[in-house]
């Protein structure tokens, strides 16, 4: 590699910038500068080629705030993959703003021998300067936290105590009203939905729609101008704000594929730049479609390594985020012979001194061969952990067979991670997917709105309706409705591992039955605010108060059953009546009740009681001298019909005095 092109994008020098670009097929480029004001280009310059692939050009009249693009051309093949087209002006891959947010034109996908000049049509690259990077502190977040994912523009858009002119960007994040909300759930961490410069889905503006999840990405440096209107500064402000109460900051990213789409989508940045090195192509040049978005980056090319290491660098470095989420995250570990664990990115993401201190969560599941890998990323990982999410939804929902798994759940996931301590991200509901309110009101999804005819988005919900479909004035269906969202906070909150929340999720807010709100940047998927039910937030506020207070919930070991020096086991598990549950009782196909003992601090334990019959129960649980368990009436305790109880054990009067509790 050229000594002087060591750093891609535009990098500025005295007198000027230095643009460099990689491209390994392309046989010429150009650096395009623009009028700020006008949008006409200005000058044209052919960049010197290395033999290395990389491009380079020092441009002396530019400066910071100066708007650019690159031409490249080379052979057009598509058979081969070379789709180069010197008529579309290209965004840097590196570079670290852009003008304006990205919008969706047919003509950005026109074919070579059309010879559209796609200028007008495209955001500028900025030449930036960035501040001298600071060395990160260690992560706020660690495992066995509540992450709380949010949409940041849905988040805040109707949130009455952040001031309009912030609704909808980065900066509300930091305002005292949300800040104050996130301290009282307990939040360690918040999880921001794709935050990088994104583009529409060419089917979305003639349905008058718009992409607002940001799962579509094509600046992989850039916050996207309508989210993040500061930039790199303004995130980073917020995360120092968030640090500064002990919130940490997690970004969901998407290195699976780019808003360049299929052979008829938008040519945009990489597909300009050299398709073939960036995208996965089957022998006959046909883009391979791991990812279900039309294309699949190459993470096994040293290129796409390069750029994904580097733009993950740059969060950590200039806004001092503490992780990431990635979306599709096999797709890190392909190679054309499948998933690896031990490969490269994977390996140089642990290896790199920067990264390998943050933490990392895996979206575990492609849908390219072999694409389902739960349990089978690097030590250290996270993963997000579906068959917890299933396995808790068709308990509450009354599956049979159900005892056994939902157990195994609880207990931190043995069945699908190996070692001694869980790496689970535990949770029932997620952005994609029914919100949590709408597991116990629609028992078939409603996303007429989304323009498809209902066709998209899952079928299979494992939802339920309590008896009517949709909305109703009915206090019995309501009441039956709210004490399944609660029995399922509870449940969620008691499970060992990391845990998970999707904001709204706490007080109840519901999309209508849209289980694919991704292109509802309305009220259907903004949250509402004033409509909250405050009792319920109350209600997981003090149970993430007991989860962080009571260690033995927020542990991230295998609950086993093994027994300490005292005799007690980490975890029994008990039937209503007292007795240790047996395999017949595990393997009961109508089973709904049994008691979750953990041996606690202090040689005192806590059981989390759970009840999904229809009536209540009353729980005996084991005792021992010296100690009785808490609100215990003649040695039983009531269970209300689908719900969960958690009752902590302490000593007897006339013993050393120890506060009993029950939620």
């Amino acid at each position: 590699m050229s000594e002087d092109a060591a750093e891609f994008g535009a990098r500025t020098v005295r007198g000027g910038t230095r643009f460099s670009l990689w491209s390994g097929a392309g046989e010429h480029a150009w650096v395009c500068l623009f009028d700020a004001e006008s949008g006409e280009e200005t000058a044209r310059i052919e960049m010197a080629r290395a033999e290395d692939g990389i491009f380079s050009a020092t441009v002396k009249e530019a400066g910071p705030g100066t708007r650019y693009g690159y031409r490249v051309d080379g052979r057009f093949a598509p058979h081969e993959g070379h789709r180069f087209d010197p008529a579309k002006l290209l965004v840097d891959p590196y570079a670290h703003a852009i003008d304006r947010p990205f919008a969706y034109d047919p003509r950005l996908a026109a074919p070579r021998e059309e010879g559209i000049d796609t200028a007008p049509l495209m955001p500028k690259s900025v030449v930036t300067t960035l501040p001298r990077p600071k060395r990160p502190a260690a992560p706020k977040f660690t495992p066995g936290g509540l992450v709380y994912e949010l949409n940041v523009r849905g988040f805040t858009m109707r949130h009455p105590d952040i001031p309009e002119r912030l609704r909808g960007t980065v900066a509300a994040l930091a305002e005292p009203p949300v800040i104050e909300h996130l301290k009282k759930l307990g939040v360690s961490a918040v999880e921001l939905m794709p935050i990088v410069a994104w583009i529409d889905e060419r089917h979305l503006p003639p349905l008058g729609l718009t992409n607002a999840w940001g799962y579509n990405p094509v600046a992989y440096f850039v916050p996207d101008p309508r989210i993040c209107p500061g930039g790199i500064a303004e995130l980073a402000e917020t995360t120092k704000a968030l640090h500064k109460s002990g919130i940490g900051v997690i970004l969901d990213v998407v290195y699976n594929h780019t808003g360049e789409s299929d052979a008829i989508g938008p040519t945009l940045s990489l597909r300009g730049v050299d398709n073939a090195a960036y995208f996965r192509h089957a022998a006959d040049g046909t883009l391979i479609n791991d990812t279900g978005c039309g294309n699949t980056l190459a993470c096994d090319h040293p290129m796409v390594r390069r750029l994904v290491l580097e733009s993950l660098r740059h969060f950590v470095r200039y806004a001092g985020v503490d992780g990431f989420r990635f979306d599709l995250a096999p797709i890190l570990g392909r190679s054309m012979e499948g998933f690896s664990a031990e490969a490269a990115l994977l390996q140089e993401i642990a290896a790199d001194p920067v990264l390998s201190t943050r933490i990392m969560i895996a979206e575990p599941w492609d849908i390219g061969p072999g694409g389902y890998q739960l349990g089978q990323f690097p030590d250290g990982w996270l993963e997000w952990n579906d068959r917890f999410r299933d396995r808790v939804r068709r308990f509450w929902r009354g599956d049979g067979h159900m005892l056994g798994p939902f157990a195994s759940a609880l207990a931190g996931s043995s069945d699908s991670f190996t070692g001694k301590t869980t790496r689970s991200v535990n949770f029932i509901a997620a952005h994609d997917g029914f919100p949590l309110a709408d597991l116990t009101t629609y028992a078939h999804k409603h996303n007429e709105a989304n323009g498809e005819e209902n066709r998209d988005g899952h079928n299979d919900n494992l939802s339920w309706n309590n008896g009517v479909e949709g909305p109703t004035d009915d206090p019995d269906i309501l009441g039956a409705r709210r004490a399944d969202i609660m029995a399922m906070l509870a449940t969620l909150f008691a499970s060992r591992g990391t845990i998970m929340l999707t904001a709204g999720d706490e007080f109840g807010r519901t999309q209508q039955g849209n289980n694919n709100a991704y292109a509802q940047d309305n009220e259907i998927a903004w949250i509402d605010w004033e409509g909250r039910d405050r009792d319920l937030e109350t209600f997981t506020a003090e149970l993430s108060t007991l989860r962080r207070r009571t260690k033995v919930l927020s542990g991230t070991t295998f609950l086993s059953g093994e027994t300490d020096e005292t005799g007690i086991p980490d975890v029994a598990w008990h039937m209503p009546n007292g007795n240790a549950m047996e395999p017949e009782n595990w393997e009961d196909p109508g089973g709904s009740a049994f008691a979750m003992i953990l041996r606690n601090t202090h040689g005192a334990r806590l059981a989390v009681l759970f009840n999904r019959s229809v009536t209540q129960l009353e729980f005996e649980l084991p005792s021992r001298d010296g100690y009785a368990w808490s609100e215990a009436s003649l040695g039983k305790i009531a269970v209300p019909a689908r719900s969960v109880r958690l009752v902590r054990e302490g000593m007897h009067k006339g013993n050393r005095s120890k506060r009993n509790a029950t939620v």
